[in-house]
């Protein structure tokens, strides 16, 4: 094995300047007294933010039936006031130290109130995706035996009104949206008026009391892109050792504001919302992600977490944009960038550009740079992503034009970050440095393993699982292989469990493929077949808002999606696109043949996870016909 020891900033020790920085945040972090601020229990950290900032808004939420240009606010004081009360009535239910309760819902402002109370009521709360299956969501309720489940609009609650039937634990449906009909149901108990009625506070007060820093606060079920889920616990010592690490690389307080459109029931973000809460951020709820873009313009975030979806698309849309604009336009962009990376060069490695560059940057930054952060809303200070690989030119591209998009890599066993880029010194390639406190090694196979306070204590009720995901010497086994560099910055190479070797005895790493061909605007979603085959193929999503615009210009007439795909001119351009953005890649990994589908990848059918994670086992069942006929032998 080989593993690297970092300076308590994460990075190696090296220079003077470095030592000192060294001593200062050795200073910081060790030793770390139990009342310190930096070891708070959430719940103590939630409610002093409330004591000495009452009046600032915590949250801010759509309000039902406006647009997003009609925005609601709630003061700390109206938070803490309303996740007392609900608190409150989630012990009138009865429920123990430690018991379960789910929340299904979409974001919305009550999903983090119900998600707090539960907490501050020593309970347990099990987050579940709002497109989950009514079978994945009995699995996860039946093995944490919840009797009470919040559901957030009708979707969810038709779903619940099935397992309240099939269940012998669940006794109570909370309903967060009332324009939802319960009148049927009798178990049913809209949000509002439930948390009307409850325990005294002198009940609440013994549960706060007593809290501890060893107990859980939630169980995260894994997506489970194989296998049946399994409930990461994850306790209060856990998070607490995520924010103190996250303190040491990022600056977050009163004046930020962060939107929240990620799925809450998934660490990233619901962690991200946590620590953006407590460090006195405004939480923006936004309950339907597709209007991202609108929301974006509207509550001008300066921090926002994303997935690289969202980057790809902003990414194609722009060269989209410039690819059918008149020469003039696309000579100035193009220069305009080139200036940014060359400008961003002096800012990575943190020093001062020459005044010509910074003079010429200005410039650019007037005329191209501004109006495209502007579609981000304009006040962005930095964008943690994280959740699969981010193409090395996508991220290029967004420094340069000025959005600090801090590439990280992280688990839901880790409390999301294991690492991240720093404000300076980052490796394009790389996922960053661990963050502190986090060690992380490359066994001999080159999978990563992670050591430190913030890997999850195991998985629910499944201590065979638990105990193959750690080596015999306590390290978490990740499932992804990769390597430090010269650096200490970690590069991921692929999923171990994901490589494919074709018949040839070639090894693929499909989502690299993937991340490379999906740069092109032509390109929405695609899946590599190469296991066991003598060539690469593809299935390919076009994204049909370019292609449609492209069928116009050539006054293409078709019927639906399924005939434009057929067109021979859309299958001669996607074939021109896969050839050019492919010439990178080696002979062996390149795609030979493709398919094009009429229609995306879905969650409702299982063919990708709530992260959008490919499920290759059931695409490859379900599209097996359409996988055949590219490895059929070519008629002579």
């Amino acid at each position: 094995m080989t593993w690297v020891n970092f300076g308590l900033s994460g990075r190696p020790v090296t220079s003077g300047l470095d030592h000192c920085l060294h001593v200062i945040q050795l200073l910081r972090i060790l030793p770390v007294p139990m009342n310190s601020p930096l070891n708070m229990h959430l719940i103590s950290q939630i409610r002093d933010r409330a004591q000495h900032n009452p009046e600032h808004i915590a949250m801010r939420f759509a309000s039902p039936g406006a647009d997003h240009q009609q925005w609601q606010e709630v003061s700390w004081h109206q938070l803490i006031k309303k996740i007392d009360k609900t608190s409150r009535a989630l012990l009138k239910q009865n429920l123990q130290v430690q018991a379960k309760v789910g929340i299904w819902s979409q974001n919305m402002p009550q999903w983090t109130v119900a998600d707090l109370a539960c907490l501050q009521a020593r309970l347990v709360t099990v987050p579940l995706y709002p497109t989950s299956t009514n079978e994945q969501v009995k699995y996860i309720l039946d093995e944490t035996e919840a009797s009470v489940l919040f559901v957030g609009e009708q979707a969810q609650y038709n779903g619940a009104l099935e397992l309240l039937a099939q269940s012998s634990t669940l006794k109570t449906l909370v309903v967060f949206d009332r324009s939802v009909d319960i009148n049927s149901c009798p178990q049913a108990v809209y949000f509002d008026d439930f948390i009307q009625h409850g325990v005294e506070p002198a009940i609440l007060e013994e549960r706060l009391t007593s809290r501890c820093m060893e107990d859980l606060f939630t169980l995260i079920y894994t997506s489970g892109t194989t296998g049946e889920p399994k409930g990461v616990m994850l306790d209060y010592a856990n998070i607490a050792a995520s924010f103190r690490g996250h303190d040491q690389i990022i600056h977050l307080d009163s004046l930020d504001t962060s939107l929240c459109f990620l799925p809450l029931s998934h660490i990233f973000e619901r962690g991200w919302s946590f620590y953006a809460l407590t460090r006195g951020a405004t939480n923006v709820y936004l309950k339907d992600p597709h209007q991202v873009s609108e929301a974006l313009k509207t509550v001008k975030p300066t921090v926002l977490c994303a997935v690289p979806r969202f980057f790809e698309k902003v990414y194609t849309t722009v060269h989209g944009k410039v690819a059918t604009a008149p020469f003039i336009r696309r000579m100035i962009f193009n220069t305009a960038v080139n200036i940014g990376n060359a400008h961003m060069e002096y800012r990575r490695k943190g020093t001062k550009a020459p005044a010509y560059l910074e003079m010429l940057h200005r410039i650019a930054d007037k005329i191209v740079f501004s109006k495209i952060r502007a579609g981000l809303g304009g006040n962005i200070r930095f964008m943690p992503c994280g959740g699969a690989r981010l193409d090395d030119d996508i991220n290029r591209f967004f420094h340069a034009i000025g959005v600090d998009v801090k590439v990280g890599y992280g688990m839901t066993e880790t409390v999301a970050t294991v690492t991240c880029f720093r404000d300076t010194d980052f490796e394009f390639g790389s996922c960053g440095i661990p963050l502190p406190g986090i060690r992380v090694r490359i066994a001999a196979d080159g999978e990563i393993q992670v050591k430190g306070d913030t890997v999850m204590r195991g998985y629910y009720q499944k201590p065979e699982e638990t105990a193959k995901t750690f080596t015999t010497d306590g390290w978490l086994h990740t499932g992804d292989a990769g390597l430090i560099d010269e650096n200490g910055a970690l590069r991921i190479t692929e999923r171990i469990k994901e490589l494919m070797k074709t018949s040839n005895g070639k090894y693929i790493a499909p989502q690299y493929i993937e991340g490379t061909l999906t740069k092109d605007r032509f390109i929405e979603q695609i899946a590599i077949i190469a296991d066991a085959r003598n060539y690469v193929t593809a299935l390919i999503v076009p994204a049909f808002e370019a292609l449609e615009e492209h069928a116009k210009a050539l006054n293409l007439k078709y019927q639906n999606h399924r005939e434009l795909i057929q067109h021979s001119s859309i299958q001669e351009l996607i074939q021109q696109r896969v050839n050019k953005i492919q010439q990178g890649l080696a002979k062996f990994e390149q795609v030979k043949k493709f398919t094009l589908l009429p229609k995306e990848f879905s969650i409702e059918f299982g063919e990708i996870t709530p992260t959008l994670k490919l499920r290759r086992k059931i695409i490859m069942k379900r599209f097996q016909k359409e996988i055949e006929a590219m490895y059929a032998p070519t008629k002579a």
